[in-house]
């Protein structure tokens, strides 16, 4: 359904309901229930702006209060479908003036419930702000809006012969890729978002806007916004136009499978390729169960044993020597059974099944919600943080699977669970905490790259400590009525 404006004037103190005071239950979800829960007023103007794309749709609403994670969906009362940098801007002061909350949606495929309403409000999708507004292949980076995708981007960039590396398996919005800081598989060689993005155009809470950056490869004027929005979750600020780097498509490319007797045996091997220099692209460790799923899934039939897969970036002469040193690692560790992928075909098949691990684990158990931890830690660490982590999960009966960019030191167990479940919800929760109290005692990180959102607030406690603080005063100075994305992050 379509809010349109009523005949008689509309009354901006009529409001049946605090919506943004609370999560709005969904047994009381109706299509017509946000017209009493949202100003009169604001509906009016937000429905003069943007017509037909101001949607109060009960399934539009509650495909926008829910991502990937198993995290409860919570649906905004509207869906604002923006166009623009403008329209964003006309948005954001009509929901601030009145204290609505205002929450950025992209591709929803979030893991931390980044996108739920948790005070109901407007959600801002900007997925229809899709345009590539500028390549500069001479310089090597483009600008996009917040809505265009990696996939498209690439596929923009064929003909260039650069490309854009950052790759977190879901064809994610550049948008919010730069909002959670997202790296992926891509990341050991070509790092994350935080050293992909240059410059930024962004909305504040008080819809202003601002552009952090230049497009100059170095700069030391004044602080660092650029890096200040990026991983902000849209807490601070909304992102609408992105600058990115980018690089050269490599000359020749190699990928690999090779199994390893133990879980130990393979993170080994990766331990000593990084400490040895070699420039890999990807490393990727997936656990024996992992392995099953990748197998049934995709129809593929390697060993059912801990894995890893490779990928090598350069020239001819440099690819072969990265060979040879790694293989030279992995067979000191009992990895002798190397399967090489040199055809484009072949390198697609395989990443694929790597990039569909998540749904592949899900599939084992119909019906189930994927819970993912995110740690990372030092990679001279990660050796022990994963037999550790690994020994904690054979004693458990819950169903778990694990998934690593282990070249940065950085891995996903996966449960996969019925949220309904208590006895199995509580379970995952305390070995999802022993997971990241382990991370944090060697010096590591709650979340590598999935970010926070609402679903690990308490681990960014735990991390941070009193630095915490200095996080909500930031938050209290950019954004003191609390509008954006309210409930992420930090507690106000």
């Amino acid at each position: 359904m379509i809010w349109k404006a009523p005949c008689p004037t509309p009354n901006p103190r009529s409001r049946v309901s605090l919506s943004f005071l609370k999560v709005v239950p969904m047994s009381v979800a109706s299509p017509g229930l946000p017209a009493d829960l949202l100003p009169a007023d604001l509906l009016s103007e937000l429905s003069a702006l943007l017509g037909e794309r101001l949607s109060l749709n009960e399934a539009v609403r509650d495909q926008h209060g829910r991502d990937e994670s198993y995290h409860a969906p919570a649906p905004p009362d509207a869906v604002a479908f923006v166009r623009s940098t403008e329209e964003v801007v006309a948005v954001v002061r009509a929901c601030a003036t009145r204290r609505v909350p205002i929450i950025p949606f992209g591709a929803g495929t979030s893991l931390e419930g980044h996108v739920a309403a948790l005070r109901g409000g407007v959600c801002l999708d900007l997925s229809g702000m899709n345009a590539i507004l500028a390549v500069r292949a001479e310089d090597m980076d483009a600008t996009v809006q917040a809505g265009v995708t990696r996939k498209q981007l690439n596929n923009d960039l064929r003909a260039t012969g650069l490309f854009f590396p950052i790759d977190p398996g879901a064809d994610a919005t550049l948008g919010g890729m730069a909002s959670t800081r997202a790296s992926g598989t891509n990341a050991v060689r070509y790092g994350t978002m935080r050293e992909a993005v240059v410059a930024l155009t962004v909305v504040t809470p008080q819809g202003e806007v601002i552009r952090t950056g230049s497009r100059a490869r170095k700069s030391a004027a004044g602080y660092d916004l650029t890096r200040l929005y990026v991983g902000s979750e849209g807490t601070l600020g909304i992102i609408t136009e992105v600058t990115v780097r980018l690089h050269g498509i490599p000359e020749k490319v190699m990928s690999a499978v090779c199994p390893f007797p133990t879980v130990a045996d393979a993170v080994n091997t990766v331990i000593e390729t990084i400490q040895a220099g070699v420039p890999i692209a990807r490393v990727e460790f997936l656990n024996a169960r992992q392995m099953e799923a990748v197998n049934r899934y995709s129809k593929l039939d390697h060993a059912v044993t801990p894995t890893l897969f490779f990928e090598f970036h350069g020239s001819p002469a440099h690819v072969d020597e990265q060979v040879e040193m790694v293989k030279a690692c992995a067979e000191g560790h009992g990895g002798l059974d190397f399967q090489w992928t040199a055809t484009p075909e072949e390198r697609d098949r395989l990443w694929a099944a790597r990039h569909t691990a998540y749904y592949a684990a899900l599939a084992l158990r119909p019906g189930a919600k994927g819970f993912s931890s995110d740690v990372c830690v030092p990679i001279s660490r990660l050796a022990d943080c994963l037999v550790e982590t690994q020994a904690d999960l054979d004693q458990s009966p819950v169903l778990t699977t694990v998934v690593g960019h282990v070249g940065d030191g950085n891995f996903h167990v996966l449960f996969v669970v019925d949220p309904d479940n208590p006895d199995e919800m509580a379970e995952a929760k305390r070995l999802n905490s022993r997971i990241v109290a382990r991370a944090l005692a060697m010096e590591g990180t709650c979340t590598g790259e999935h970010g926070i959102g609402h679903g690990k607030m308490s681990s960014l406690e735990d991390e941070h400590g009193e630095a915490l603080a200095v996080m909500r005063r930031l938050k209290q100075a950019l954004d003191p009525d609390d509008v954006l994305n309210p409930g992420k992050i930090v507690r106000l």
